[in-house]
Protein backbone atom coordinates (compact mmCIF):
# COMPACT_ATOMS: atom_id res chain seq x y z
CA UNK A 1 0.00 0.00 0.00
CA UNK A 2 1.41 3.37 -1.06
CA UNK A 3 1.66 5.73 1.88
CA UNK A 4 0.31 9.21 1.19
CA UNK A 5 0.71 12.54 2.97
CA UNK A 6 -1.99 13.01 5.60
CA UNK A 7 -2.66 16.01 7.81
CA UNK A 8 -2.24 15.13 11.47
CA UNK A 9 -2.88 18.56 12.94
CA UNK A 10 -3.74 22.14 12.01
CA UNK A 11 -3.10 25.57 13.47
CA UNK A 12 -3.43 29.23 12.56
CA UNK A 13 -2.42 32.65 13.83
CA UNK A 14 -3.95 35.99 12.88
CA UNK A 15 -2.65 39.42 13.94
CA UNK A 16 -4.58 41.30 16.62
CA UNK A 17 -5.27 44.48 14.65
CA UNK A 18 -8.54 44.54 12.72
CA UNK A 19 -8.69 46.84 9.67
CA UNK A 20 -12.29 47.47 8.66
CA UNK A 21 -13.75 48.90 5.48
CA UNK A 22 -14.68 51.97 7.51
CA UNK A 23 -11.00 52.39 8.40
CA UNK A 24 -10.06 52.19 4.73
CA UNK A 25 -12.59 54.91 3.90
CA UNK A 26 -10.34 57.27 5.89
CA UNK A 27 -7.20 56.16 4.04
CA UNK A 28 -8.16 56.03 0.35
CA UNK A 29 -11.05 57.05 -1.88
CA UNK A 30 -13.35 54.08 -1.32
CA UNK A 31 -16.43 53.01 0.61
CA UNK A 32 -17.68 50.03 2.54
CA UNK A 33 -20.34 49.47 -0.14
CA UNK A 34 -17.76 49.60 -2.96
CA UNK A 35 -15.43 47.12 -1.24
CA UNK A 36 -18.16 44.74 -0.11
CA UNK A 37 -19.89 44.64 -3.49
CA UNK A 38 -16.71 43.92 -5.43
CA UNK A 39 -14.83 41.67 -3.02
CA UNK A 40 -17.08 40.45 -0.20
CA UNK A 41 -14.41 41.57 2.27
CA UNK A 42 -15.49 43.34 5.47
CA UNK A 43 -12.33 43.15 7.61
CA UNK A 44 -8.74 41.99 7.41
CA UNK A 45 -5.94 41.51 9.98
CA UNK A 46 -2.82 43.68 9.88
CA UNK A 47 0.44 42.74 11.59
CA UNK A 48 1.88 44.94 14.33
CA UNK A 49 4.94 44.89 16.57
CA UNK A 50 5.92 41.35 17.53
CA UNK A 51 3.90 39.92 14.64
CA UNK A 52 6.59 39.47 12.00
CA UNK A 53 5.94 36.84 9.34
CA UNK A 54 8.06 34.15 11.02
CA UNK A 55 6.45 34.81 14.42
CA UNK A 56 2.95 34.38 12.98
CA UNK A 57 4.19 31.22 11.26
CA UNK A 58 5.78 29.90 14.45
CA UNK A 59 2.64 30.51 16.51
CA UNK A 60 0.52 28.71 13.91
CA UNK A 61 3.07 25.89 13.92
CA UNK A 62 2.88 25.48 17.70
CA UNK A 63 -0.90 25.11 17.52
CA UNK A 64 -0.62 22.56 14.70
CA UNK A 65 1.99 20.56 16.64
CA UNK A 66 -0.25 20.55 19.70
CA UNK A 67 -3.23 19.44 17.61
CA UNK A 68 -1.15 16.63 16.12
CA UNK A 69 0.34 15.55 19.45
CA UNK A 70 3.79 16.07 17.97
CA UNK A 71 6.93 17.55 19.53
CA UNK A 72 9.09 20.02 17.58
CA UNK A 73 12.09 17.69 17.63
CA UNK A 74 10.02 15.05 15.78
CA UNK A 75 9.78 17.29 12.71
CA UNK A 76 12.08 16.33 9.83
CA UNK A 77 11.29 19.14 7.42
CA UNK A 78 9.84 22.65 7.63
CA UNK A 79 8.49 24.28 4.47
CA UNK A 80 7.08 27.80 4.53
CA UNK A 81 5.08 29.01 1.54
CA UNK A 82 5.38 32.79 1.43
CA UNK A 83 6.00 35.71 -0.90
CA UNK A 84 6.57 38.14 1.98
CA UNK A 85 9.44 36.57 3.93
CA UNK A 86 10.90 38.19 7.03
CA UNK A 87 14.22 38.51 5.19
CA UNK A 88 15.49 37.55 1.75
CA UNK A 89 18.01 35.31 3.50
CA UNK A 90 17.80 33.35 5.81
CA UNK A 91 14.51 31.76 4.85
CA UNK A 92 11.38 32.24 6.92
CA UNK A 93 11.45 28.48 7.53
CA UNK A 94 14.88 28.73 9.19
CA UNK A 95 13.57 31.44 11.50
CA UNK A 96 10.58 29.22 12.36
CA UNK A 97 12.90 26.29 13.04
CA UNK A 98 14.89 28.34 15.54
CA UNK A 99 11.76 29.86 17.10
CA UNK A 100 10.01 26.53 17.84
CA UNK A 101 13.14 24.46 18.54
CA UNK A 102 12.75 21.97 15.69
CA UNK A 103 16.44 21.14 15.87
CA UNK A 104 16.26 17.94 13.79
CA UNK A 105 14.57 19.51 10.76
CA UNK A 106 15.91 20.97 7.56
CA UNK A 107 14.04 24.01 6.36
CA UNK A 108 13.36 26.13 3.30
CA UNK A 109 10.79 28.48 1.73
CA UNK A 110 8.84 28.16 -1.49
CA UNK A 111 7.22 31.00 -3.42
CA UNK A 112 4.26 30.19 -5.65
CA UNK A 113 2.28 33.23 -4.47
CA UNK A 114 -1.28 32.33 -3.49
CA UNK A 115 -0.87 28.74 -4.72
CA UNK A 116 2.14 28.18 -2.46
CA UNK A 117 0.38 26.01 0.12
CA UNK A 118 -0.95 23.63 -2.56
CA UNK A 119 2.48 23.37 -4.17
CA UNK A 120 3.84 22.61 -0.71
CA UNK A 121 1.21 19.98 0.00
CA UNK A 122 2.01 18.22 -3.26
CA UNK A 123 5.71 18.46 -2.40
CA UNK A 124 5.10 16.98 1.06
CA UNK A 125 3.27 14.06 -0.53
CA UNK A 126 6.29 13.32 -2.71
CA UNK A 127 8.55 13.29 0.36
CA UNK A 128 6.16 10.96 2.21
CA UNK A 129 5.96 8.59 -0.76
CA UNK A 130 9.75 8.42 -0.69
CA UNK A 131 10.13 8.15 3.09
CA UNK A 132 6.91 7.29 4.86
CA UNK A 133 8.14 7.97 8.39
CA UNK A 134 8.87 11.65 7.70
CA UNK A 135 7.03 14.31 9.64
CA UNK A 136 6.70 17.61 7.81
CA UNK A 137 5.61 21.02 9.05
CA UNK A 138 4.01 22.87 6.14
CA UNK A 139 3.11 26.52 6.74
CA UNK A 140 1.55 29.24 4.63
CA UNK A 141 2.38 32.63 6.12
CA UNK A 142 2.17 36.19 4.83
CA UNK A 143 2.53 39.80 5.97
CA UNK A 144 1.10 41.33 2.84
CA UNK A 145 0.52 44.64 4.60
CA UNK A 146 4.25 45.20 4.21
CA UNK A 147 3.95 44.87 0.43
CA UNK A 148 0.80 46.85 -0.34
CA UNK A 149 0.64 50.35 -1.79
CA UNK A 150 -1.76 51.93 0.70
CA UNK A 151 -2.60 54.68 -1.80
CA UNK A 152 -3.87 52.20 -4.41
CA UNK A 153 -7.50 51.45 -3.62
CA UNK A 154 -7.61 48.61 -6.15
CA UNK A 155 -5.13 46.52 -4.16
CA UNK A 156 -4.93 47.79 -0.58
CA UNK A 157 -8.55 46.78 0.12
CA UNK A 158 -7.85 43.15 -0.76
CA UNK A 159 -5.00 41.89 1.36
CA UNK A 160 -4.46 40.82 4.94
CA UNK A 161 -1.88 39.08 7.11
CA UNK A 162 -1.91 35.68 8.77
CA UNK A 163 -0.47 32.18 8.96
CA UNK A 164 -1.79 28.64 8.78
CA UNK A 165 0.17 25.49 9.57
CA UNK A 166 -0.22 21.73 9.15
CA UNK A 167 1.70 18.75 10.48
CA UNK A 168 1.95 16.11 7.78
CA UNK A 169 2.95 12.44 7.78
CA UNK A 170 1.64 9.11 6.55
CA UNK A 171 -1.34 7.71 8.43
CA UNK A 172 -0.98 4.03 7.67
CA UNK A 173 -4.30 3.46 5.88
CA UNK A 174 -3.29 4.69 2.42
CA UNK A 175 -5.50 7.77 2.77
CA UNK A 176 -4.32 11.35 2.48
CA UNK A 177 -3.39 13.23 -0.69
CA UNK A 178 -5.36 11.63 -3.52
CA UNK A 179 -4.14 13.52 -6.57
CA UNK A 180 -3.19 17.01 -7.70
CA UNK A 181 -3.25 19.18 -10.79
CA UNK A 182 -0.72 22.03 -10.59
CA UNK A 183 -0.09 24.62 -13.30
CA UNK A 184 1.73 27.84 -14.08
CA UNK A 185 2.15 30.32 -16.92
CA UNK A 186 5.06 32.74 -16.59
CA UNK A 187 4.05 34.60 -19.75
CA UNK A 188 1.30 36.39 -17.81
CA UNK A 189 3.44 37.61 -14.89
CA UNK A 190 2.83 41.28 -15.76
CA UNK A 191 -0.85 41.03 -14.72
CA UNK A 192 0.02 40.37 -11.07
CA UNK A 193 3.52 40.93 -9.72
CA UNK A 194 5.76 42.52 -7.13
CA UNK A 195 9.28 43.88 -7.62
CA UNK A 196 12.06 42.89 -5.24
CA UNK A 197 14.47 45.35 -3.62
CA UNK A 198 16.10 47.67 -6.14
CA UNK A 199 19.27 46.21 -7.63
CA UNK A 200 22.58 47.53 -6.33
CA UNK A 201 24.12 46.58 -9.67
CA UNK A 202 23.32 49.50 -12.03
CA UNK A 203 23.59 47.21 -15.06
CA UNK A 204 20.52 45.19 -14.06
CA UNK A 205 18.23 47.74 -12.46
CA UNK A 206 14.64 46.89 -13.42
CA UNK A 207 12.68 49.54 -15.26
CA UNK A 208 9.66 50.79 -13.35
CA UNK A 209 10.81 49.47 -9.98
CA UNK A 210 9.78 52.28 -7.68
CA UNK A 211 8.97 49.97 -4.78
CA UNK A 212 8.45 46.39 -3.71
CA UNK A 213 4.66 46.31 -3.59
CA UNK A 214 1.86 44.33 -5.24
CA UNK A 215 0.71 45.51 -8.66
CA UNK A 216 -2.32 44.03 -10.35
CA UNK A 217 -4.57 44.46 -13.37
CA UNK A 218 -7.62 43.27 -11.52
CA UNK A 219 -10.06 42.74 -14.38
CA UNK A 220 -7.66 40.49 -16.29
CA UNK A 221 -6.67 38.58 -13.18
CA UNK A 222 -10.35 37.94 -12.40
CA UNK A 223 -10.97 36.38 -15.81
CA UNK A 224 -7.89 34.19 -15.73
CA UNK A 225 -8.49 33.11 -12.12
CA UNK A 226 -12.05 31.92 -12.71
CA UNK A 227 -11.22 29.98 -15.84
CA UNK A 228 -7.98 28.51 -14.49
CA UNK A 229 -9.46 27.26 -11.21
CA UNK A 230 -12.50 25.81 -12.97
CA UNK A 231 -10.32 23.93 -15.45
CA UNK A 232 -7.88 22.77 -12.77
CA UNK A 233 -10.68 21.33 -10.65
CA UNK A 234 -12.68 19.80 -13.49
CA UNK A 235 -9.56 18.31 -15.02
CA UNK A 236 -8.59 16.71 -11.72
CA UNK A 237 -12.07 15.29 -11.18
CA UNK A 238 -12.27 13.92 -14.71
CA UNK A 239 -8.85 12.33 -14.42
CA UNK A 240 -9.97 10.40 -11.36
CA UNK A 241 -13.47 9.54 -12.63
CA UNK A 242 -15.07 11.72 -9.96
CA UNK A 243 -17.73 14.42 -9.99
CA UNK A 244 -18.16 17.44 -7.78
CA UNK A 245 -20.84 15.45 -5.92
CA UNK A 246 -18.11 13.12 -4.62
CA UNK A 247 -16.45 16.05 -2.81
CA UNK A 248 -17.48 16.56 0.82
CA UNK A 249 -15.95 20.02 1.28
CA UNK A 250 -14.22 22.47 -1.03
CA UNK A 251 -11.69 24.86 0.52
CA UNK A 252 -10.60 27.38 -2.12
CA UNK A 253 -8.05 30.17 -1.93
CA UNK A 254 -9.85 33.12 -0.36
CA UNK A 255 -9.16 35.86 -2.91
CA UNK A 256 -12.44 37.52 -3.70
CA UNK A 257 -16.01 36.35 -3.08
CA UNK A 258 -17.02 37.17 -6.66
CA UNK A 259 -14.30 34.88 -7.99
CA UNK A 260 -15.38 32.15 -5.60
CA UNK A 261 -19.06 32.42 -6.52
CA UNK A 262 -18.25 32.35 -10.23
CA UNK A 263 -16.08 29.22 -9.82
CA UNK A 264 -18.78 27.57 -7.71
CA UNK A 265 -21.39 28.40 -10.33
CA UNK A 266 -19.34 26.92 -13.16
CA UNK A 267 -18.54 23.76 -11.22
CA UNK A 268 -22.07 23.35 -9.94
CA UNK A 269 -21.01 23.10 -6.30
CA UNK A 270 -23.54 24.29 -3.69
CA UNK A 271 -22.46 27.00 -1.26
CA UNK A 272 -22.97 24.74 1.76
CA UNK A 273 -20.12 22.54 0.49
CA UNK A 274 -17.64 25.43 0.22
CA UNK A 275 -15.76 26.96 3.14
CA UNK A 276 -15.53 30.75 2.81
CA UNK A 277 -13.92 33.19 5.28
CA UNK A 278 -12.63 35.88 2.91
CA UNK A 279 -15.11 38.29 4.50
CA UNK A 280 -13.12 38.18 7.75
CA UNK A 281 -9.51 38.07 6.60
CA UNK A 282 -9.32 39.25 3.00
CA UNK A 283 -6.75 37.68 0.69
CA UNK A 284 -3.91 36.24 2.78
CA UNK A 285 -2.20 34.59 -0.21
CA UNK A 286 -0.41 31.35 0.75
CA UNK A 287 -1.95 31.47 4.24
CA UNK A 288 -5.57 31.48 3.10
CA UNK A 289 -6.14 27.75 2.55
CA UNK A 290 -4.38 26.51 5.71
CA UNK A 291 -6.14 29.17 7.82
CA UNK A 292 -9.51 28.12 6.38
CA UNK A 293 -8.62 24.46 6.86
CA UNK A 294 -7.75 25.05 10.52
CA UNK A 295 -11.04 26.87 11.10
CA UNK A 296 -13.01 24.09 9.43
CA UNK A 297 -11.15 21.51 11.52
CA UNK A 298 -11.74 23.29 14.82
CA UNK A 299 -15.40 23.86 13.99
CA UNK A 300 -15.88 20.11 13.62
CA UNK A 301 -16.72 20.31 9.91
CA UNK A 302 -14.24 17.59 8.89
CA UNK A 303 -14.82 13.86 9.34
CA UNK A 304 -12.31 11.06 8.87
CA UNK A 305 -12.43 9.90 5.27
CA UNK A 306 -14.03 13.09 3.89
CA UNK A 307 -12.86 13.97 0.39
CA UNK A 308 -11.54 17.55 0.47
CA UNK A 309 -10.94 19.68 -2.59
CA UNK A 310 -8.47 22.57 -2.56
CA UNK A 311 -7.98 25.04 -5.41
CA UNK A 312 -6.05 28.25 -5.81
CA UNK A 313 -4.75 30.89 -8.20
CA UNK A 314 -1.90 33.36 -7.73
CA UNK A 315 0.75 35.57 -9.25
CA UNK A 316 3.18 34.02 -11.66
CA UNK A 317 0.63 32.92 -12.82
CA UNK A 318 0.36 29.82 -10.64
CA UNK A 319 -2.77 27.79 -10.04
CA UNK A 320 -3.96 24.30 -9.27
CA UNK A 321 -6.19 21.90 -7.42
CA UNK A 322 -5.65 19.03 -5.02
CA UNK A 323 -7.83 16.25 -3.61
CA UNK A 324 -7.18 14.56 -0.29
CA UNK A 325 -8.98 12.29 2.12
CA UNK A 326 -9.15 13.77 5.61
Amino acid sequence: MVKRASILGTGSCLPKRLLTNADLEKMVETSDEWITTRTGIHTRRIAGKGEDNYLLAANAARKALQDAGTEPDEIDLIVVATMTPHMIMPSCACFVQAEIGADNAFAYDINAACTGYLYGLDLADKYICSREDMKILLIGSETLSARVNWKDRNTCILFGDGAGATVISSRGDGKGVYDSNLCSDGRLWHLLYMHGPKSLNPEIVQDGNDGSYIRMIGRDVFKHAVRAMEEAVQGLLDKNNLTIDDVDLMIPHQANVRILHKVMERLGVPEEKVYINVNKYGNTSAASIPVALDEANRQGLLNRGDLLLFCSFGGGFTWGSLLMHW
